[in-house]
């Protein structure tokens, strides 16, 4: 009775980071869309939480990176305790990054959390080292491609265009985006909604519950309902600041950056590699405007948000291993 109550516990934890990870992401898929006006921003969250939804029950090799690739959880001890301290830390530096409209990353400090737990349970003999380097390869390799990728989109488009009429231009790339702001909202559930499906899968080998690390269709269900509940309830702060903070986006601007950013994060997912879809759009964004003009980019802007990211997976394991700390001292 008592694992079961636990394992309910990381439920509700998990589906609440699902639900927090969908409004604090939702400024990824439609930032560039409402920023150029081609969608209104109550149609652009609605669109973006039904894809959403769609995309979070396609695939699970993400699932299954999460739930076995940072540590193997049929070996440790506390492993239900592990993850709770995880998803209090990673929900925890969420909040704060969204309070400030910060677009950090959700998966950064999934990640960074779990190593955290783990290494506070038991020691770093307790990561799966070329598991958890992997993944951390993955998400610092993502965000460079969606530079380099939105960089040389925006050149071919410029290119393509360069005599065309400007107002007709951003007519036909306006209704473009409505293609690309669905096909983003997508991609980001088949990447990002996967991370709780980990994380209750890890709980549920942990507990003993299953064996394999296959998910569950109730998972699939919970945690892609709590993303595209999160999604409908939008980040305006974040989305600020990816839509106008960085640079002046243009209807050709937005298609690029969210052609961009939606093909990298969906060959990350159909390759089984969580990847940062916070770092990848906006890694995307920076690619497109410093094509267009690499001063009009707001490179200070940009410094912020790339600091933010290198900070987040110390700062989320440092709360995630003290959160363990407190847990063992209270309840083990």
């Amino acid at each position: 009775m008592e694992s079961l109550i636990i394992i309910a516990i990381v439920v509700v934890l998990a589906l609440s980071f699902d639900f927090i990870n969908g409004f604090h992401d939702t400024a990824n898929a439609i930032a560039t869309s409402v920023s150029t006006r081609a969608l209104s921003p109550r149609t652009a969250i609605l669109l973006a939480a039904s894809l959403n939804f769609i995309g979070a029950l396609t695939f699970t090799g993400v699932a299954k990176s999460i739930g076995g690739k940072v540590a193997d959880p049929a070996t440790l001890d506390h492993g239900m305790q592990i993850i709770i301290a995880a998803l209090i830390a990673a929900i925890i530096w969420n909040l704060v990054t969204w309070w400030y409209g910060i677009p950090s990353s959700s998966s950064h400090a999934l990640i960074g959390s779990m190593a955290g737990a783990v290494v506070s349970s038991a020691g770093f003999a307790g990561i799966n080292a070329s598991g958890f380097t992997s993944i951390i390869k993955g998400l610092i390799l993502s965000p460079i491609i969606a530079f380099v990728v939105g960089f040389i989109v925006m050149k071919i488009i410029y290119f393509l265009f360069a005599r065309a009429n400007p107002r007709r231009v951003n007519r036909g790339f306006r209704s473009l985006q409505i293609l690309t702001a669905a096909f983003q909202s997508f991609t980001h559930g088949t990447n990002d909604a996967q991370k709780a499906m980990g994380v209750i899968t890890f709980a549920l080998v942990a507990g003993g519950l299953q064996t394999d690390l296959e998910v569950p269709l109730w998972v699939k269900i919970s945690a892609a309902t709590a993303m595209g509940l999160g999604t409908s309830v939008g980040g305006w702060k974040i989305i600020k600041t990816m839509s106008s903070k960085i640079f002046k986006i243009e209807p050709a601007n937005g298609f690029a950056a969210d052609l961009t950013s939606s093909s990298v994060i969906l060959t990350a997912t159909v390759t089984g590699f969580p990847v940062s879809t916070t770092h990848v759009v906006t890694s995307g964004i920076l690619g497109v405007g410093a094509s267009k003009r690499f001063r009009d980019v707001k490179w200070d802007v940009a410094g912020k948000i790339v600091m933010t990211w290198f900070i987040t997976i110390p700062i989320s394991a440092l709360i995630a291993g003290i959160t363990f700390q407190i847990i063992k001292f209270l309840f083990l």
